[in-house]
């Protein structure tokens, strides 16, 4: 791999890295701060946010979407989860998934007045609910053809099925307020996997046998 593919995936990594630790902090800060203290009901869509204030904080989340996407993107093209089916389908799904959420968040803009039984917030919340599905179904798949693929070594050969196995729990801990943990946790897992990206945007050489074992079968 050349020097500037090497600098572009750095570059996506540096994205991805940005957008999932603002997640992290952001989850953090929600279930901290604005949900205790927050008048809203909590079968307004909007909840904790007010009607105004969901407008910003949808469109700040629906930009981390984006950097995440680019980081995301950057791991389908390093290769580094190997070249198999599955690598393939998992990082499609992981990167459908990604766009889907930041699409969910726009679209909760227009449903922020609504009480969350109402159809369109029914139909933008089975949006949320389609894209951690894919993002699960997509991390854990690429999670596993990462693995096989030993392209990495050590913990960063781990991070695509961390976050993969965290994305399943989101699926239930959506519906819960312990959900700005949950995604605080989320984003977390992606950190991780931008800084592995960072660190190592290349498949490592292979390991050489020790000396005596090389001499043994000379």
């Amino acid at each position: 791999m050349t020097k500037a593919n090497v600098q572009s995936l750095r570059r996506a990594a540096t994205a991805g890295i940005v957008g999932a630790a603002a997640t992290a902090i952001g989850g953090l800060l929600v279930q901290a701060v604005v949900q205790p203290t927050t008048a809203v009901p909590d079968d307004r869509w909007s909840y904790p946010w007010s009607s105004s204030a969901l407008v910003p904080v949808s469109i700040l989340w629906a930009c981390l979407h984006v950097l995440v996407f680019i980081g995301v993107l950057g791991f389908a093209r390093s290769r580094l989860a190997g070249a198999s089916r599955g690598a393939r389908v998992g990082v499609v799904l992981a990167l459908a998934g990604t766009g889907l959420l930041f699409v969910g968040e726009l679209a909760s803009i227009a449903v922020r007045d609504q009480q969350v039984d109402d159809s369109g917030a029914v139909v933008v919340g089975a949006a949320f609910g389609v894209a951690i599905l894919l993002t699960a179904a997509g991390f854990l798949a690429a999670g596993v053809a990462t693995l096989r693929a030993r392209q990495w070594r050590g913990w960063r050969r781990f991070t695509p099925l961390s976050t993969g196995i965290w994305a399943t729990a989101l699926l239930v801990l959506n519906m819960t307020k312990a959900l700005p943990t949950a995604v605080a946790v989320y984003g977390l897992c992606l950190l991780a996997l931008g800084i592995a990206l960072y660190l190592q945007p290349t498949p490592e050489p292979p390991e050489t046998q020790p000396l005596a074992a090389q001499e043994q079968t000379a």
